[in-house]
C-alpha cells in the first residue's frame, strides 16, 4: 500500500491544489492535452475517435488564441479537476504495449 493510498484526503487536496496551480485548466485544456509530443503520444492521438480528436483540437486552438491574447476563460468555463478525465490513457497504454512488444520482437 502506497503512502498516497493511506493519506487519500491529504493527497487529494494537494492534487487539486496543484491542478489549479498549473493553469492549463484556465485555458480550457485537459491534462492529456498538455502531454509532450513523442511517437507514442502521436500514435495515441491518431487513434482517438473523430469526435474526441476534434474536441482536443478545439481546446488546443482556443488555448493558443487565449495565450496570444494574454487572457483566460471566464471561471465558469475552466476545466474542473473532478471533470478532467484521462481520455488519452487507454490509447497510450495500448500503444506503449505495442511498442514494447515490437521492440522485444526486433531484439530476436
Amino acid at each position: 500500500m502506497s503512502v498516497a493510498t493511506k493519506s487519500t484526503p491529504l493527497f487529494g487536496g494537494f492534487r487539486k491544489w496543484y491542478y489549479s496551480l498549473c493553469g492549463f485548466n484556465q485555458l480550457g485544456l485537459r491534462r492529456d492535452d498538455t502531454l509532450r509530443s513523442n511517437p507514442i503520444v502521436e500514435e495515441a492521438i491518431r487513434r482517438l475517435p473523430e469526435n474526441e480528436y476534434n474536441d482536443r483540437v478545439f481546446r488546443i486552438k482556443r488555448a493558443l488564441d487565449l495565450s496570444l491574447k494574454h487572457s483566460i476563460l471566464p471561471k465558469d468555463q475552466w476545466t474542473k479537476f473532478e471533470e478532467d478525465s484521462r481520455y488519452l490513457k487507454p490509447f497510450l497504454d495500448e500503444v506503449e504495449k505495442e511498442f514494447t512488444e515490437k521492440a522485444e520482437w526486433n531484439k530476436r
